[in-house]
């Protein structure tokens, strides 16, 4: 099947591309985290989303919730990993499915575009986003794994059986394997699985991954490094994607420098406002009903 958008991204401007697109019947398929947005749902307090008064990140995520399952939208939580063009369409890796869409909707938010220094001159060198992918490949070998988000830990239970050593580095509080979880609190034992004792600031080796340099200057010998986050910088999936500094450029209508591509929210730039992100995802979903319209 080949859909008619491919929306990337969860969050209010995800959300927003996804409800225009359905509203005009075309064939969705939307890939990013099931909770939508951790980022709204921690706001404390939200004041200048109309219609809303005061409101918490909680209470406006669950409406969100809401509205999507009225809408009959669904999620498919994977991470995409590349694009490729296939001409009149684009293949979307994501996992060890392969997707085909006419156009795609970037709306990855501004959190996912910094990687390590280092990180993706070696994609496919060691460096990898998909641990069902490629983790057999590191079968009694050393490893690191960044772990982005908790509900990607049971990829990490998956490539301890397979690897001899794990470090685990994260960016989240609490479950097994964050900041202050179960392991680094001493409650899980493991043979296998150590967290690393700072944050990961460097990948090193020539040209395959053969270390981490910690925010401390530690060195930690590895053979591959996992990167596990909600999503990849967008460069990084789609080449040849321009950029200003780490947003995405488009022009008034959401369109960027590819045909058939286009991005909303955060990822395009200040200001990071969810009315912001919301206005650009419906813009960007009825150039998409145009561009397929042609």
């Amino acid at each position: 099947m080949i859909y008619d958008a491919a929306i990337i991204g969860t969050g209010p401007a995800g959300l927003s591309a996804a409800i225009n697109l359905k509203l005009h019947n075309k064939s969705i398929l939307w890939l990013g985290a099931g909770n939508l947005s951790t980022k709204v749902e921690k706001s404390e307090k939200i004041a200048n989303y109309p219609g809303m008064g005061y409101i918490s990140g909680s209470d406006l995520i669950e409406k969100f919730k809401a509205h999507a399952d009225e809408m009959g939208l669904e999620i498919t939580e994977q991470m995409v990993t590349a694009i490729m063009s296939g001409g009149d369409y684009y293949m979307l890796s994501a996992g060890s499915d392969v997707y085909m869409a006419k156009t795609i909707l970037f709306a990855t938010g501004a959190a996912s575009v910094k990687g390590f220094v280092g990180e993706e001159e070696r994609l496919g060198m060691g460096v990898s986003y998909c641990a069902t992918c490629d983790g057999f490949l590191y079968k009694g070998r050393t490893i690191a794994v960044f772990c982005g988000d908790a509900r990607f830990e049971h990829e990490i239970d998956y490539l301890a059986e397979l690897a001899a050593k794990v470090y685990v580095s994260s960016a989240y509080e609490g479950g097994k394997y964050g900041r202050n979880g179960a392991l680094a609190a001493g409650e899980l034992t493991s043979d296998k699985i150590e967290m690393l004792p700072k944050p990961i600031r460097q990948v090193t080796g020539e040209p395959k991954v053969s270390g981490l340099v910690l925010t401390d200057g530690t060195e930690v010998s590895v053979d591959g490094l996992f990167c596990l986050r909600n999503a990849i910088a967008p460069a990084t999936v789609l080449k040849d994607l321009a950029l200003d500094e780490a947003h995405i450029i488009v022009n008034r209508a959401m369109e960027t420098n590819l045909p058939g591509v286009f991005a909303a929210g955060d990822c395009t730039g200040r200001p990071y406002q969810i009315a912001k992100s919301v206005g650009e995802g419906n813009i960007a979903a009825h150039t998409m009903i145009e561009y397929l319209a042609k």
